[in-house]
């Protein structure tokens, strides 16, 4: 009985977080423009998404940057992780804080301060300020992802590899990276979802010829909740939940 309780209990958690999501996917095949009554099943919407220039224009704009800020988070990331768990040097604790001072910190307050940064040294707001930005609050997420998998790594690897004559980058390509590369994997695809959802920080970041989907989205919601919307939201929950779904596989494959 208390083992079909915790099981009861947590559906009805699960219930509550992905009802509201079902039913946004469950409306967006709703041959109905303006009522939340049911009158059929349609693809119209999608149909109608996909002939919108605009949308495909600024989704390719999310695209291009999600993949260039992910790139770069996970290449810079991935060099920290691997430096502050070899070297030992002063400071050393306070970077541990301050990464997960990012993490913990509110994006209003990041967005409100890279916003500030860039009107003081005066870098136009569009396409290199919002790839800055993502990759920075990204960053921390690829530092973290990849240490857990280096908390469980043995170094004596690493000391018999300097024995038998390897260099530093010797012993790192062919050894550390092919070990982490799961991990750094599971960190491209986190940094990617997380730059995508981003509204807060583009918000502050970006300029008026430069637009992002999540952006776009906020500022059609506003006019009222259309079928299209709908559509395009679920889209994108199935993309999200996809990157999700392959950044756990692989966090699993690196334990």
């Amino acid at each position: 009985m208390k083992r079909l309780g915790r099981i009861g209990y947590l559906m009805l958690i699960y219930l509550f977080l992905y009802f509201p999501m079902a039913i946004l996917i469950i409306f967006s095949f709703n041959n109905s423009q303006y009522s939340l009554t049911w009158k059929g099943f349609t693809l119209n919407w999608y149909r109608t998404l996909l002939a919108d220039g605009v949308l495909l224009r600024v989704a390719v704009n999310s695209l291009l940057v999600a993949v260039s800020s992910a790139t770069l988070a996970t290449a810079i990331g991935t060099m920290a992780a691997v430096s502050l768990y070899r070297y030992r040097f002063f400071g050393r604790q306070l970077l541990y804080a301050l990464i997960y001072v990012i993490i913990m910190s509110p994006e209003i307050v990041m967005g409100i301060s890279l916003l500030i940064l860039f009107v003081a040294i005066r870098l136009p707001l569009g396409f290199w300020t919002l790839l800055l930005s993502h990759t920075t609050f990204c960053i921390p997420f690829v530092v973290v992802t990849v240490l857990s998998r280096l908390s469980g790594f043995d170094r004596a690897i690493v000391e018999a590899a300097k024995d038998l004559g390897a260099s530093e980058f010797q012993t790192f390509r062919q050894i550390i990276l092919p070990l982490l590369m799961p991990a750094v994997l599971a960190g491209w695809l986190l940094s990617f979802t997380l730059s995508m959802d981003d509204v807060i920080i583009s918000f502050f970041v970006t300029g008026p010829g430069f637009e992002v989907l999540p952006l776009r989205i906020f500022s059609l919601v506003r006019l009222g909740v259309k079928p299209e919307i709908n559509a395009l939201c679920a889209i994108l929950f199935g993309l999200t939940l996809v990157f999700i779904s392959l950044s756990q596989i692989l966090q699993k494959e690196k334990q």
